[in-house]
């Protein structure tokens, strides 16, 4: 399991917005914002929307970490009144991801931050469903975690940053386990799509789980905990759900120089690859869409995807 220290300033930043409040059941439908909380809160959306402004265009890349403090400290401010959850934050999602999976069992607050010309730090915060707040702070250290990606499990603490696009949820003994699909572009070299299992419980959060019908790199007899997928940092690859297979579907990957621990040299091979969920885990599916041998004149089938 991999292990990464995390800065004192982003520990504190964390212990700002991981506060874990307790509260009796909560009925979405029973409860609503109280008319003048909800006035504040339009208030302190428009405040947040100037900040994320200045986040993104800052002169100076130093200055957007500044930024995005101070987006915290509004953000934790703000779901601290009652029913926060409720909230939609329309204005917000307009310029950070904001999304939760289908059965609304909680929602991720989620954005990246230049950190200088070729870094790039995450940020991000889960909010569960309660009328007093239940709010977990995500701390990243993806930029100290150099090898056992997909074999590490992490927490709130130890979070390997990502923009996140989409969640999948499926059940295991009764257990809720969520697959996040993230996006990484922290490294000055290489891009990453992530599938990364979320499991969730009222006093913690962990990511990674092995429930990836693939074997690992270091430990072959043992599935994977994470699947990550890293290119070179100029192509587009494309990892999604296709609704219509019922599978996750994902760009196969080569290296351009033959070099499979060089993976900054990987690009699409243009065949597919995939994973369906059965037996309580991702199923791995290979060459799901092979690679279309064309003949002169003739046209690609409609069947590929388009990227993601």
């Amino acid at each position: 399991m991999n292990t990464c220290p995390t800065p004192s300033k982003f520990i504190a930043l964390t212990a700002i917005i991981c506060m874990l409040m307790t509260s009796g059941g909560y009925k979405a439908a029973a409860q609503e914002i109280a008319p003048q909380d909800l006035e504040k809160m339009h208030i302190m959306e428009d405040s947040m929307s100037v900040t994320i402004d200045s986040m993104y265009e800052a002169f100076m890349p130093e200055s957007h970490i500044g930024y995005s403090e101070r987006l915290i400290r509004q953000l934790v401010k703000t779901l601290k009144y009652p029913n926060s959850y409720l909230y939609p934050f329309d204005k917000l999602k307009e310029k950070i991801s904001i999304i939760s999976p289908d059965d609304n069992g909680f929602r991720i607050f989620n954005w990246g931050v230049d950190q200088s010309e070729i870094y790039r730090r995450y940020y991000g915060a889960i909010q569960l469903p309660s009328e007093k707040l239940k709010l977990f702070g995500l701390s990243d250290c993806s930029q100290e975690v150099t090898k056992g990606l997909e074999d590490s499990v992490f927490t709130n603490r130890k979070w390997y940053g990502a923009i996140y696009y989409r969640i999948m949820a499926n059940e295991i003994d009764g257990r809720k386990i969520y697959t996040l699909f993230g996006f990484n572009g922290g490294s000055p070299l290489s891009n990453k799509k992530i599938l990364d299992p979320l499991v969730i419980t009222d006093s913690s959060i962990t990511f990674g789980a092995p429930i990836f019908g693939v074997g690992s790199t270091n430990f072959p007899r043992k599935p994977i905990n994470r699947f990550v997928l890293e290119y070179k940092k100029e192509v587009q690859v494309s990892m999604n759900w296709d609704k219509d297979r019922n599978v996750i579907i994902f760009d196969n990957l080569v290296s351009q120089v033959n070099d499979a621990n060089r993976k900054y040299t990987f690009v699409p091979s243009g065949q597919y690859d995939g994973f369906r969920w059965a037996n309580d885990m991702w199923m791995f599916i290979p060459n799901l869409i092979p690679i279309q041998e064309l003949k002169d004149g003739d046209a690609p089938s409609d069947d590929e995807p388009k990227k993601k």
